[in-house]
């Protein structure tokens, strides 16, 4: 309908908070994010890969 659409968590700006917690802590908010995030550490723990701490 005329490519307009509504969100209630945007427009309460739940989804603009949830990014900035994940930018800051670097934990991602969605799932499937989560559940890459883990795998990865699961990975990383066996194979005994260290992660690298980045600089700003």
């Amino acid at each position: 309908m005329f490519g307009i659409s509504f969100s209630l968590k945007r427009a309460l700006g739940i989804s603009g908070l949830k990014t900035k917690i994940a930018r800051k802590t670097g934990i991602p908010t969605t799932k499937g994010g989560i559940q890459r995030k883990v795998g990865q550490i699961i990975i990383d723990t066996i194979t005994g890969k260290k992660k690298r701490k980045r600089s700003k």
